[in-house]
């Protein structure tokens, strides 16, 4: 599949085979992690580790998670840039998976301590802030169903409700040529389905901004503007990222993070 269609049918998996990955799966997603990348900076590493299941090995996922034996580790830095970077990079990699028919489910905690931090070194500065399963899907068991459904995870907010066009009161046109990279930023995953990313489209640039949910809001938009991004690189349109000193003012409880200038 290609990647707007990896966008549309990415879900997050908790129950998993037990078996783990192959030899060339684990090759493929290693080189997802290499070639990952960011614009934002920040300190941000990404790691793929197997779990014995068979040895007794049981990772703590706080319940969340059944038959996973491989996850990914993201470790990261405090600040915004890294959090941002964090989600960026890491969404590229959840759907490469996808597109090799593997299931992730990002899982955002505190692990210092845990089996998973245990025995892993990380840069200074940076500490395991995200742990993500990667494997064959099977079918969702009931608690897992109930889960997406107390969380609404397949809902999603109006699209006029978080993006904007010259103004925060108007629309964003239906031909207007950013209209499909913003689609595909409203169908991201958040914590909690939160959905904390807000756009305000002047001519070419898009300003990125986030209405905080949670401390997982900044690294949520990330995961939302790599879903931007991917669109507008897989339709052969190019653009920059940078943060300007005078963004347009917003409602009093948004934060503006960065823009991006197509050209």
């Amino acid at each position: 599949m290609n990647i707007l269609e990896a966008i549309k049918v990415r879900r997050s998996v908790r129950s998993f085979d037990g078996r783990g990955l192959t030899a060339e799966q684990k090759r493929l997603l290693e080189d997802a992690i290499n070639k990952s990348h960011t614009p934002f900076g920040g300190k941000v590493t990404i790691r793929l580790k197997e779990y014995d299941l068979k040895a007794g090995y049981k990772p703590n996922t706080y319940g969340m998670i059944k038959g996973a034996a491989d996850f990914f580790l993201i470790g990261m830095g405090m600040d915004e840039a890294s959090a941002l970077s964090a989600g960026f990079r890491f969404e590229q990699v959840v759907l490469k998976a996808c597109q090799l028919g593997l299931g992730t489910c990002w899982i955002a905690a505190t692990f210092k301590n845990s089996d998973f931090d245990r025995g892993e070194e990380w840069s200074e500065g940076e500490t395991l802030k995200v742990i993500s399963p990667v494997g064959t899907a099977v079918k969702p068991t009931i608690k897992e169903k109930l889960a997406r459904l107390t969380l609404g995870s397949k809902n999603r907010k109006p699209f006029d409700r978080m993006f904007f066009y010259n103004d925060f009161t108007t629309s964003v046109p239906i031909d207007n040529p950013f209209r499909e990279s913003l689609e595909m930023l409203r169908l991201a995953p958040s914590s909690t389905n939160s959905q904390p990313w807000r756009v305000l489209v002047k001519g070419r640039a898009v300003h990125f901004y986030y209405k905080p949910k949670s401390s997982l809001s900044v690294l949520d938009t990330g995961i939302g503007i790599c879903h931007f991004y991917e669109t507008e690189k897989y339709y052969g349109r190019s653009g920059e990222f940078s943060k300007i000193e005078e963004s347009p003012a917003a409602p009093d409880d948004w934060k503006y993070l960065v823009s991006y200038f197509g050209q």
